[in-house]
């Protein structure tokens, strides 16, 4: 009776073109991985595990052979012999010679033992197993008699009858060797990877924090901290800080700093820009106020509010960033007073004659810088006299030449500032309108003073 081992030597062609047509159709390693004859990689152990050819191939032993799976292969037993003692037939003995009594007389009578040989059954066992003093085969443990042939770089491993050479974990077996299993190629780690022989170690990037798998990273929220001085914003492994409304961003990335929004720009407020903490304030000069808008300038109006320091007997006249106070009207000899504001020379009055008839009394401001051609004030004649046309000229008071009237009709003129006029200051001109009327022979004028007040603002 015999045995057949296989897995490691087949009988037949056949066999060995099933079996090598099994090994490919098992062995799908992950990653690269490639397993030794016998063996398969488990992707969800990822490592090479046995393959069980007894029941993977058909009809795998012969005859009356049981198929006995091994590590890496598989043995073909007799069934009689599969992990039964063997126990031999009981022998024969001779049987037992007596001497004649009747040719010999023993001295004395006594007691004969029969003489034989004792036999000692022995049981036969297979490869890999040895017979102990009860008479079973038991296994031999080849790791622990260190009777085994795997090199230095491999793990013996006892199975039923032989052992089976293999690799510690971190490592797998590539040409009888045991080599290093490089986890960081297999994308073990999420993101940063370290291999080590036999293991691996995982890290995370700078704002992340290793789970703990050891192997996957979660993000930082580095605002729970308040790294920031003002708002802070959590990014995927970063953070960024931003700055309240008037502050911008310092070079650190984490504190803020004042904006000084009257630097962006000279038209931020009309008159002039204060900056603060976060803003700016605009102020006005004196004889202003701040509008709504917060950034333009009003004429504070001292005849309206009362403000002004005019007495009764005077008239408060407005302009704009100020005010002045107007005397009652006294006419110079020889013109009397004809109403509030208005003079007038009687023809009968012989020293009236040459002079202007009447002299009427105006008011106006005039913002400082105003822009030119600009039209400020209109004349023009009350009475009409049949046959008489009128002349509108400036007498007096355009030294600077910062005027020019220009004539609109036959009745009518307009005064038209023709150059910026710089304020503070105070302009007095005689507006002339000259009646001719050469049917009766006559000429006479009339007098407009206009006093104009130029403001020290562009507004």
């Amino acid at each position: 009776m015999g045995f057949e081992r296989r897995g490691f030597r087949l009988c037949s062609s056949a066999r060995m073109l099933a079996a090598l047509v099994f090994i490919l159709l098992c062995i799908q390693p992950g990653h690269g991985q490639t397993c030794t004859e016998g063996f398969a990689y488990d992707r969800r152990a990822r490592q090479c595990i046995d393959v069980d050819e007894c029941r993977a191939l058909p009809d795998a032993c012969r005859g009356d052979m049981r198929c006995v799976n091994q590590n890496g292969g598989y043995l073909c037993m007799p069934r009689t012999l599969y992990n039964t003692p063997y126990r031999p037939e009981t022998p024969v003995l001779p049987e037992p010679v007596f001497p004649d009594p009747e040719t010999y007389l023993p001295a004395a009578p006594r007691s004969v033992e029969p003489s034989y040989p004792r036999v000692r059954a022995t049981a036969q066992c297979i490869l890999g197993y040895s017979a102990g003093e009860d008479g079973i085969c038991n296994d031999i443990d080849e790791c622990e008699t260190n009777t085994h042939h795997c090199n230095p770089t491999q793990v013996c491993i006892n199975t039923a009858g032989g052992y089976t050479c293999s690799c510690t974990e971190g490592f797998w077996l590539i040409g009888g060797q045991c080599q290093d299993i490089d986890e960081c190629r297999y994308g073990y780690c999420q993101q940063l990877c370290a291999n080590v022989p036999g293991s691996y170690s995982c890290s995370c990037d700078p704002g992340f924090i290793l789970n703990p798998d050891s192997r996957t990273c979660q993000d930082v929220d580095e605002c729970e901290e308040e790294p920031c001085t003002h708002g802070c914003f959590n990014t995927y492994g970063s953070y960024m800080c931003n700055c309240d409304e008037g502050f911008e961003l310092a070079a650190d990335g984490t504190s803020c700093i004042d904006l000084d929004e009257c630097s962006f720009s000279e038209f931020l407020c009309q008159h002039r820009c204060i900056n603060t903490p976060g803003s700016f304030s605009c102020v006005c000069p004196p004889g202003y106020y701040v509008y709504e808008d917060g950034r333009s300038c009003e004429d504070d109006n001292e005849c309206d509010t009362g403000n002004n320091t005019c007495t009764t007997a005077q008239v408060c006249f407005n302009f704009q960033g100020g005010y002045t106070c107007l005397d009652p009207l006294q006419c110079a000899l020889p013109y009397i007073e004809v109403s509030d504001n208005q003079c007038m020379c009687s023809a009968e009055n012989p020293a009236c004659r040459d002079k202007p008839f009447t002299i009427l009394y105006r008011h106006m401001d005039l913002s400082s810088g105003r822009s030119v051609p600009a039209d400020i004030f209109q004349m023009q004649a009350t009475t009409r006299y049949p046959g008489a046309f009128y002349i509108f000229q400036i007498k007096s008071g355009n030294d600077g030449r910062e005027f020019y009237m220009r004539q609109t009709s036959n009745v009518s003129a307009t005064l038209v500032l023709s150059r910026p006029i710089k304020g503070p200051k105070e302009v007095v001109l005689d507006l002339e309108m000259v009646t001719v009327n050469n049917v009766i022979n006559f000429r006479g004028s009339s007098i407009i003073r206009l006093t104009v007040f130029v403001s020290e603002h562009p507004f």
